[in-house]
């Protein structure tokens, strides 16, 4: 039973409100949206999106979510909000009231981040939602013409979901070949008469344009001569979509930081009553406790703001807050202690005897290095491999190149990869990689 009302909910978020306004907090309005687990679970299905597209991965991870839900075996979010003008925002029914204030109040720290930090400055919050709406009524009408039908649609959703995230990483703008084409151009003409002997030829300027391409969606989108406009279309909605959420992948320790330095201020400043304060103070720290096996954003995000904040003031956590996405913090403000007092270390998998071991610990320079390199090279988007357009070949082959950072790739997800890529591209596609110190193609 619930042991709060919609009144309370309005109560407490005005006062929420008032107090982050005077602590310079900055949000769009948020939309909160009272949900049940059920629900809830379709909402985290579906990246919280009110009108995303259907596919069957979607499905797949709900029915999946909702066995080991009910079986005990997995929890549920306690906060669900979206990057969007207005926020939207989800409240589950069977959370207590003192849980609920929580979440409004942590929700205020993730739009107040949505709205300032410089990495979502193109995601378009005004209308992400109505973008979404578009691209899932487009999606729909090709799954309903009797000429396309479901099957080659998820066909080609597979193999863009595939390498969703091969595209800009950094908020970098796609120039169209034809413009590149035309720079070029243009500074040959103006060139002094000696200096015509180094003009480009059509073929040099073809290369120049074609090569060392990192988005990859966007160059097939582009340079596919297969895919037909419905195709093309979906491919550009996968894109989208993955520009769109690259800068929370990029920002998560910040933004759950932010978020959870901001609603345990907040909450401090609510004079709760005892029988709300101490269910609070034991559900926070369990939100920001450290986790034995991996990273929890939460607790490292946390633990950097209050750091910040006792060492250079609030200023520079709010300064943090619109420059920064993860991999910037982590090099700029932990040092060797934090690492030290964070208890960090990276350990290896011993491949003879399949076993893991302590590889490196931060108690010197060296070892505070390599820990460090190894956290950066799984914060973020450094977890996700990058490969790029080398060239295309005069029979129309796609040569693709792995940027090695030391992981090797596996080989069996990586010739999985190169099949979607091919579907998209219509033509053979070659990836080059290292594997255990030796060029391989695949």
């Amino acid at each position: 039973m619930m042991d709060w009302s919609i009144e309370d909910l309005k109560k407490y978020d005005d006062r929420i409100i008032k107090i982050a306004k005077n602590k310079g907090l900055d949000w769009f309005p948020i939309d909160y949206e009272i949900c049940d687990y059920y629900e809830m679970i379709g909402h985290m299905s579906y990246h919280g999106l009110p009108s995303h597209y259907s596919h069957w991965s979607y499905g797949k991870s709900f029915e999946k979510t909702h066995s080991l839900y009910n079986k005990g075996l997995q929890g549920l979010p306690y906060e669900l909000i979206i990057n969007s003008n207005p926020s939207i925002a989800y409240l589950m029914k069977e959370n207590p009231l003192y849980l609920q204030v929580l979440i409004m109040a942590h929700c205020v720290g993730h739009s107040d981040f949505f709205k300032n930090n410089r990495t979502f400055k193109d995601t378009n919050p005004n209308v992400a939602v109505s973008n979404f709406r578009s691209a899932r009524n487009r999606i729909q009408k090709y799954i309903e013409n009797p000429a396309i039908g479901i099957e080659k649609v998820e066909r080609i959703l597979d193999a863009a979901h595939c390498i969703r995230f091969q595209t800009f990483r950094n908020n970098e703008k796609r120039i169209p070949y034809h413009e590149k084409k035309k720079k070029i151009i243009e500074d040959v003409n103006s060139q002094k008469r000696e200096d015509f002997l180094l003009a480009p030829s059509s073929s040099d300027i073809r290369e120049m344009t074609l090569t060392n391409d990192y988005d990859v969606l966007g160059f097939i989108i582009e340079h596919s001569k297969n895919l037909k406009d419905w195709e093309r279309d979906l491919v550009e909605i996968v894109r989208e979509e993955s520009l769109y959420f690259i800068p929370q992948i990029k920002t998560k320790i910040l933004n759950e930081g932010w978020a959870s330095f901001w609603h345990y201020n907040i909450m401090k400043e609510l004079d709760l009553p005892q029988s709300m304060h101490l269910p609070f103070l034991k559900m926070h720290n369990a939100v920001v406790c450290p986790h034995e096996t991996r990273i929890n954003p939460y607790h490292l995000g946390f633990y950097l703001f209050n750091k910040i904040e006792k060492e250079k003031g609030i200023e520079e956590c709010f300064f943090i807050r619109e420059v920064m996405h993860d991999t910037q913090a982590i090099l700029q403000y932990l040092d060797i202690n934090d690492f030290i007092e964070l208890n960090m270390f990276s350990f290896d998998l011993h491949k003879k005897n399949n076993i893991y071991y302590i590889s490196d610990v931060p108690d010197e320079e060296e070892g505070f290095r390599q820990v460090r390199d190894a956290l950066i090279r799984n914060t973020g988007t450094n977890g996700i491999p990058s490969i790029y357009v080398e060239t295309i070949e005069e029979n129309g082959a796609l040569v693709l190149r792995h940027d090695h950072d030391g992981r090797d790739l596996e080989v069996q997800e990586a010739n999985g990869v190169v099949d979607n890529i091919e579907t998209l591209w219509g033509s053979p596609v070659k990836l080059f990689t290292v594997l255990e110190g030796d060029m391989w193609e695949i």
